[in-house]
């Protein structure tokens, strides 16, 4: 990987260390890591679903792909190990929900070292990943601490005795513990004071975004309740507080990317902290640009009736695409029979599949 004039300097004890199975699949982090934002996505592979990126949810934080950092504060931690591959599996698998429409649909690919490039673009894509690998971090340890398996973390005790019209008990999730792991897990490190300005404009952006995320987990919770009393009436009511499902973390985010706010050079205030933030407008993610971290749009399955992004007008950037027949085989008109199956039909369906050119 080339240096350019905006690449933040390193000290050689920052080398950025990966296990050497790791090695061979995440080349970003060969040597060195030239950025420290670059670093943050080794661990961002373990989400990854193709056979070349199978973690291992038992192997300790030494099998991971982290960097010397963050293997220092999983290994402090190393009941959560697992803990850190699920947060990776689980938002990485929830960006791709939330685009699995768009031209940019936050694919890995076979080639992770691209992922690395799209983390360093500034774009409100790279801001999104950064508020859903936080998110998905304090999503993943929240509820790990919820189940009591550990005595460091469990119930969120200060949510305890009377309130307005209800008493707390039951086990509300303790978002604080994971929101402080996934601050200490995703510190990233300082810029050298001589780095240019768009190096400190990224981190000041991953920064944010990050914090973003997490923010995402406390808005979306909820309070549940639940009714004590003779024949159901509700003479005391308890209550706890319980984190969204993730999907619901990730449409929220997705709604702060569609009104993301790009940063300026000199920022008066800082933005709000809900908000994600970007440095450099997005590229039309329509042909494949390696140097970039840009996949592009060939071989993508499209809607052709649909109007939306998924269309193959839209997906497809106007460069056509081809159609093909599919057989679909199925088993239906099923009955059962005494004494005892289930007897059915084989049946048969033709549809038409298309993907872009």
């Amino acid at each position: 990987m080339k240096s350019t004039p905006n690449t933040v300097p390193v000290p050689a004890r920052r080398v950025c260390t990966v296990p050497v199975p790791a090695r061979r699949v995440c080349t970003l982090t060969v040597l060195l890591c030239v950025c420290p934002l670059c670093c943050q996505a080794s661990w961002m592979l373990l989400g990854a679903d193709g056979p070349e990126h199978r973690w291992s949810r038992d192997g300790g934080c030494r099998s991971l792909p982290l960097s010397a950092r963050q293997r220092e504060v999983c290994r402090k931690r190393s009941f959560l190990a697992p803990s850190i591959v699920d947060a990776a599996r689980l938002a990485l698998g929830e960006c791709q929900n939330q685009f699995r429409h768009e031209r940019w649909n936050c694919s890995v690919g076979r080639d992770p070292a691209l992922f690395g490039q799209q983390l360093s673009s500034g774009t409100k894509e790279t801001a999104f990943v950064y508020a859903v690998m936080a998110a998905g971090l304090v999503h993943a340890v929240t509820r790990f601490c919820s189940r009591g398996n550990v005595s460091e973390c469990g119930c969120d005790a200060r949510l305890q005795g009377p309130a307005e019209a209800w008493h707390w008990g039951g086990c509300s999730d303790h978002v604080q513990y994971g929101t402080w792991f996934s601050r200490r897990f995703l510190a990233h490190a300082a810029v050298n004071a001589s780095a240019g300005t768009r190096a400190h404009a990224l981190l000041r952006m991953s920064q944010h975004n990050s914090e973003a995320g997490r923010q995402a987990v406390v808005t979306t919770m909820s309070t549940d309740c639940r009714c004590h009393g003779v024949s159901g009436s509700c003479a005391v009511k308890t209550c706890w507080r319980t984190m969204a499902p993730f999907g619901r973390v990730g449409a929220y985010l997705k709604e702060r990317y569609e009104g993301g706010v790009r940063l300026k050079r000199k920022e008066p205030r800082a933005p709000d902290k809900h908000r994600l933030v970007f440095v450099s407008k997005s590229p039309n993610y329509c042909l494949e640009d390696r140097r970039g971290g840009v996949l592009g749009t060939r071989g993508r399955r499209c809607n052709r009736t649909s109007g939306g992004p998924d269309g193959c007008k839209l997906l497809c950037c106007g460069r056509g695409y081809d159609t093909r027949v599919e057989r679909h085989v199925r088993r239906c008109a099923c009955k059962f029979v005494w004494c005892c199956y289930v007897r059915c039909r084989r049946c048969e369906s033709m549809s038409d599949a298309h993907a872009c050119k």
